[in-house]
């Protein structure tokens, strides 16, 4: 889409009334928005199981079931300390130091994928543009898929709500071996003009790629006393898990049925603006479950991410809770699914329905008309 995408304007006040509430919450609780100490907490967790499941494949001469288990530690434990700290630093919300949202930022480098090239496709591209058709990315990662209603439908789609679950495991192999090369060396990326990068990441690339393919798998074949293919199946193996997770954390903030998928209109412009189309494009899910957050950073938060990519997740359910109700008050959608399963249910929904060439209209969950409303709906929950 070559088109220059344009918002409308906050006319309503929206936006600017949230950010003042969110950041009058801080002031009164005299807290920072960055990492604190639970965070801490976590990134060592993650750290720590990365480093003992590591090390233990290494030195641990263990059997084949062993050796397969802690793979899988390794690639799971790799996602959610990715997700959890790298995330957060490349946006620059772990640290109000930019040396320490570097350092952390280079989990991603160290773990097999490219943080400059997260900050581009996921930072500048998805963050602005999302959910939307030709631009954001994000959509358009699964091949032969269609998971906006915008996209072309083949008849091979029939099915892709069973087949979709067996190419969602591929997702970090193929982003360490082949798509952080393409992407970096293409000459757009949604609507940005992908050029003229900094010399220090035409090193980084090849440096941290190299290293990583060192570290996890050379060295492993080298001191593990299997055979190579053994241990290299012991790499893939961990990451199919890796991306199986991965994919699910984001595919269930954005590819749901209440999700919408809007689009400009021939100008370019939008029928929202920026903060109201982030409220409809994204869904929340699992607000109230501590392992949800725990295990996602957060990114079952993702309304609130969107909207407050620099604030540390581990302050998003407080801050989700001044969300909903500034939504409420301007009777915006705030969308957001009970548990976990509730979104997964409603994505494969979704996919069947693309799959069967349908264009379902998203079940956004618009606020009631006044307070009454809302106090009467309390009622009728309690009743139940």
């Amino acid at each position: 889409m070559n088109v220059k995408i344009r918002f409308q304007k906050d006319s309503e006040g929206f936006h600017k009334t949230l950010v003042r509430r969110v950041e009058n919450y801080f002031k009164s609780e005299g807290i920072s928005e960055k990492a604190n100490a639970f965070m801490y907490f976590k990134t060592l967790f993650f750290l720590s199981l990365i480093l003992s499941s590591y090390f233990s494949l290494l030195f641990g001469g263990f059997s084949l079931w062993i050796n397969n288990l802690l793979w899988v530690v390794l690639g799971l434990s790799s996602v959610f300390l990715a997700v959890n700290c790298g995330h957060d630093a490349i946006h620059g919300a772990y640290s109000s130091k930019r040396w320490i949202n570097t350092l952390m930022s280079n989990s991603y480098n160290l773990l097999g994928a490219n943080s400059y090239l997260w900050g581009i496709t996921h930072n500048i591209v998805h963050h602005t543009y999302t959910n939307i058709d030709g631009i954001d990315e994000d959509i358009e990662s699964v091949p032969f898929a269609r998971i906006a209603p915008t996209q072309k439908w083949r008849p091979i789609q029939r099915y892709q709500h069973i087949w979709i679950f067996f190419l969602y495991p591929l997702g970090t192999l193929s982003w360490v071996f082949r798509k952080d090369y393409k992407k970096f060396f293409q000459k757009t990326i949604g609507n940005y003009e992908n050029k003229n990068h900094p010399s220090i990441e035409y090193f980084n690339l090849f440096f941290f790629k190299a290293l990583y393919y060192f570290l996890f798998i050379a060295l492993p074949i080298m001191m593990i006393d299997m055979p190579w293919y053994v241990v290299f199946g012991g790499f893939i193996l961990g990451h199919l898990f890796e991306g199986f997770a991965i994919a699910i954390i984001f595919m269930l903030a954005h590819v749901v049925e209440k999700a919408d998928f809007s689009m400009p209109d021939e100008q370019g412009i939008m029928e929202n603006n920026w903060a109201i189309h982030q409220l409809c494009t994204t869904v929340d899910f699992g607000r109230k479950s501590f392992i949800t957050s725990f295990l996602t950073g957060g990114l079952n938060f993702q309304v609130e991410h969107h909207l407050f990519p620099k604030i540390c997740h581990v302050h998003y359910p407080a801050i989700s809770e001044i969300v909903k109700e500034t939504a409420l008050e301007y009777r915006v959608p705030y969308n957001d699914y009970p548990t976990f399963f509730d979104a997964l249910k409603s994505h494969l929904s979704l996919l069947k329905k693309l799959g069967n060439n349908l264009i379902p209209e998203p079940d956004l969950d618009l606020a009631p008309e006044s307070i009454e409303e809302v106090e009467e709906s309390k009622l009728v929950a309690e009743i139940a």
